[in-house]
């Protein structure tokens, strides 16, 4: 079980709610006398305690969404597929921009390889470009000129035009960001620092481009890429510091955006949202 009987956060609330509970208990019997045949009144109340302790158990082990606010942007944390989230999705690229799904330079299973297909098969209604489309576009795009770095025209595979993590390109309602480096054998890496460094500078980015629409993002680094020296990082950690850094970036979304973080169905296993709703939701 991702809470157990000896969660410290559970059993906090769970004596909250008895709290609550046992002072609505101690008013009614304070205008209501128990008649002294109602033996099992005593028994049954604490079978109650049980069972309802067993079913915070059960809930916060189902939980599939959780709600807060970090000041004035409202945060949803959810199990879904981000195609079909409203406002902008954003998707995170290599920092080529490549659009190679081969396995190598990018894996079919990936989002980003699923979007690429997705587009080859037209299942992308609010997006009418072909692959060599996009790549013509993001070629052509206006990006800051600090974003882009060196050609690495030794590159056998792929595009050569490399670009500085964090920047994006806005096609339609989606979102294209340069979020994993390279190493010369195609391995999405990243060390933690720059994995820091790109989640800093993607919050300070998409604060100027989502024109108070909503925002929805994956749990970036679960998956492929690889943090180097972070061999046994959990999606929970990486959605931790996603969190983490929104607050101290200091950037928010106006309403009636908000942003929201979108889990795969088979990660949410891994994702203990029992603890992120009571370490936030205040």
């Amino acid at each position: 079980m991702k809470v157990s009987f000896y969660n410290r956060q559970l059993v906090k609330s769970y004596l909250v709610h008895i709290g609550v509970i046992s002072a609505f208990a101690t008013l009614f019997c304070t205008f209501y006398k128990i008649p002294e045949d109602w033996i099992y009144a005593g028994p049954l109340f604490l079978l109650f305690l049980v069972v309802y302790f067993l079913g915070m158990i059960i809930y916060a082990n189902k939980m599939k969404s959780v709600d807060f606010k970090i000041d004035d942007t409202k945060i949803k944390i959810t199990v879904g597929d981000i195609f079909n989230q409203d406002g902008l999705k954003v998707i995170a690229f290599n920092e080529y921009f490549d659009t190679l799904v081969d396995d190598r330079i990018i894996a079919r299973r990936s989002l980003n390889g699923m979007f690429i297909d997705r587009m080859k098969s037209n299942q992308i209604s609010s997006l009418k470009l072909s692959v060599p489309e996009l790549d013509r576009y993001i070629e052509e795009y206006d990006f800051d000129n600090e974003v882009i770095l060196d050609r690495n025209d030794e590159r056998k595979n792929g595009k050569k035009q490399k670009y500085k993590i964090g920047s994006m390109v806005v096609c339609g309602d989606f979102v294209l960001t340069a979020f994993s480096k390279f190493n010369e054998n195609n391995n999405a890496v990243l060390t933690m620092p720059e994995y820091l460094e790109f989640l800093i500078s993607f919050w300070d980015r998409i604060n100027r481009v989502y024109a108070q629409r909503s925002v929805s993002v994956p749990i970036f680094g679960s998956g492929i890429t690889r943090i180097v020296e972070h061999k046994s990082i959990t999606d929970e950690d990486l959605l931790k510091i996603m969190i983490w850094t929104f607050r101290i970036s200091e950037k928010r979304f106006k309403h009636p955006a908000k942003l929201n973080i979108v889990i795969l169905k088979d990660k949410i296993k891994l994702i203990n949202l029992f603890e992120i709703k009571n370490s936030y939701a205040f």
